[in-house]
């Protein structure tokens, strides 16, 4: 697998298998969101079986937070790790559901309302890897699907853990590398076949599940976001491998 550890600001980096311009990046993964959000929750249902509920339920498990803590769910997104969050702080505590789209940040608002969940979370528009929020802010981070997205991965690292409190923990949701050659046969042929079509079917895109399906290929494998994490700063960095490797949960600490 494929990362894109080297990106250059003045030159180009990966959107999918195609090479933008680095600036532009960021306004093509918004388009993506802004054309699937309708859809969004339906089809992680879809394209994964259910699965991706138990994965995020695997990594709430995590977090080892108590009522009363603050955390943070970058690239939330429609809010299932916030909603969770939500509940394991409690009233008297606090979470922050942040994400650069627009779109994507009103789904979760909606949905974790009509949940009525409302109180103790906060909406807020911003870009992982300029997070404008104090250091030493939050208990724990997560980000759920969403670090393959960025296009300055290391920057958004190290801006996850400048917020974290000391002892705090980064955790971090995403596509990885199947261990097994056989399952990872089986999910390229998934990947770039079913995948797309479903998304033409069910949410008439399928350009957008294509770059999606081909982020994931160029995301860094289990030990190269080991190593994006230590580099950093975050220490006592370790992974679980979900469904095979198919997903991964990254943890890091700031101490």
């Amino acid at each position: 697998m494929v990362s894109d550890m080297t990106q250059d600001p003045s030159g180009n980096t990966d959107f999918g298998f195609e090479q933008v311009p680095w600036r532009d990046k960021a306004r093509r993964v918004r388009a993506v969101f802004d054309s699937v959000a309708d859809r969004y929750d339906l089809m992680n249902d879809l394209m994964s079986a259910g699965a991706h509920r138990l994965w995020k339920q695997f990594t709430l498990s995590l977090t080892g937070l108590k009522a009363g803590d603050t955390a943070l769910d970058v690239a939330g997104g429609t809010g299932d790790l916030a909603a969770g969050l939500a509940r394991q702080v409690g009233k008297t505590g606090l979470v922050v559901l942040a994400d650069i789209n627009a779109s994507m940040l009103q789904h979760g608002r909606d949905r974790l309302t009509n949940r009525a969940i409302i109180g103790n979370v906060h909406y807020v528009q911003a870009n992982a890897e300029r997070l404008p929020f104090p250091d030493a802010s939050f208990d724990a981070v997560t980000i759920g699907f969403g670090l393959r997205n960025v296009t300055d991965k290391p920057a958004a690292l190290a801006a996850m853990r400048r917020v974290l409190k000391p002892g705090g923990q980064l955790l971090v949701l995403e596509f990885s590398k199947p261990v097994l050659p056989a399952l990872g046969r089986l999910y390229d042929a998934y990947s770039f076949n079913l995948l797309p079509w479903l998304g033409r079917a069910v949410a008439g895109d399928a350009e957008s599940y294509r770059y999606l399906a081909e982020s994931i290929r160029r995301h860094p494998d289990q030990e190269g976001l080991i190593e994006l994490m230590k580099t950093a700063g975050l220490e006592s960095c370790r992974y679980h491998n979900l469904t095979g490797g198919i997903v991964a949960v990254h943890r890091g600490y700031r101490y």
